[in-house]
């Protein structure tokens, strides 16, 4: 039998260690894929704090990754051994209404590594319906830059065009630089809209400025974060992101809005953690809408990777830190207290000791 390494925790919030567990086996409509590169995310924090306790454990985390494809199962008729790869946060089943019309990332079937099965915190993955989630990687894209395209920045981008619709000229606030906002923050402004970026971390703040952010706020120094968006951009912001995912920045982000503005919320609230509530008096007499924004689908990567080859899109400034599996677990666990890096960091498996075979 093959072995393999991954990082395990069997108990929500408790160690997460390297050890040797057994290769993943090939869906009959999916692959396997060797990981090069896997981002760490909030949404696996989330996981392995126990905020999702549907995750059945022993549990491997992991679900922002790119790689190469090692195994294709006998149903798959799109990819083969070799090809590289990304995947969507939300893998689709391709079949069901949602899917069929063209809205994977809301699939009623949807599996997703990390969660729904294990993840990409390995030096393998198997991913189910290959031939409807797979996003095939451009050879000049490297693999930690293509990690963070899986998840966070995809996120972002559809989050910010699709469903925000920020238009050049628009003010764009985004609460929570952490990846997905700070992947915002760079999409806004290639989209020509202005951008509030609010954060409590000096340092994520100063790289959002880097960005392209025009104004920077300092929530743990602010009294009232909607009341100063409201201030320093002439009435409100015509768009605004929670891309933290807490009550206190959900209802920053709406507060931020002036009269018909959107807000999109992009992090997750885990109803574990309660559920937050909204200003509904304000978002009826200001006319605002409220939206979700859940990963994007396989089909409409193309887009996105087109301004990333054209250098409009530059996701690798985001990728600050490269740490190997042995470091991974306590990365995760540290993702839950103040003064984290800014950025992304992405856990690069192939870094680890080679593999080992019975």
């Amino acid at each position: 039998m093959r072995a393999m390494r991954a990082v395990v925790f069997e108990e929500y919030g408790g160690a997460a260690t390297v050890q040797q567990v057994p290769d993943p086996v090939a869906p009959p409509h999916g692959v396997v894929v060797r990981v090069e590169a896997t981002g760490l995310c909030r949404s696996d924090w989330h996981a392995w704090a126990g905020h999702e306790r549907g995750i059945p454990l022993p549990h491997v985390p992991g679900h922002e990754l790119a790689g190469v494809v090692t195994e294709v199962g006998g149903a798959v008729t799109r990819w083969q051994a070799g090809d590289r790869v990304t995947v969507p946060f939300v893998c689709a089943c391709g079949t069901c209404r949602e899917c069929v019309s063209g809205n994977q990332q809301v699939c009623d079937r949807q599996t997703q590594p990390g969660f729904t099965g294990w993840g990409s915190f390995a030096e393998l993955v198997a991913l189910h319906h290959a031939d409807v989630n797979l996003v095939a990687l451009p050879d000049e894209l490297d693999m930690p830059t293509a990690a963070a395209l899986g998840c966070r920045f995809a996120t972002a981008y559809r989050a910010v065009l699709a469903q925000g619709r920020a238009a050049p000229g628009e003010w764009v606030a985004v609460h929570g630089c952490g990846g997905v906002g700070l992947s915002a923050v760079m999409i806004a402004v290639a989209a020509g809209a202005r951008v509030v970026a609010v954060d409590v971390r000096p340092a994520a703040l100063l790289l959002a400025q880097e960005l392209g952010a025009e104004v920077v706020l300092d929530a743990g120094r602010t009294e009232n974060v909607g009341s100063a968006v409201r201030a320093a951009t002439g009435g409100g912001v015509h768009l605004s992101l929670d891309a933290l995912g807490s009550a206190e920045t959900m209802g920053a982000s709406v507060r931020s809005l002036r009269k018909r503005g959107r807000h999109v919320q992009v992090g997750l609230l885990p109803p574990s953690l309660g559920e937050p509530t909204v200003a509904m008096s304000r978002v009826i007499a200001h006319e605002l809408e409220i939206l979700g924004s859940h990963g994007m689908a396989a089909h409409a990567y193309d887009e996105m990777l087109a301004l990333v080859a054209s250098g409009r899109l530059r996701p690798q400034r985001l990728v600050t830190r490269h740490i190997g599996l042995e470091e991974a677990g306590a990365a995760l666990a540290g993702m839950g207290q103040p003064g984290q890096e800014a950025g992304v960091t992405v856990v690069l498996p192939a870094a680890s000791p080679a593999r080992a075979g019975v």
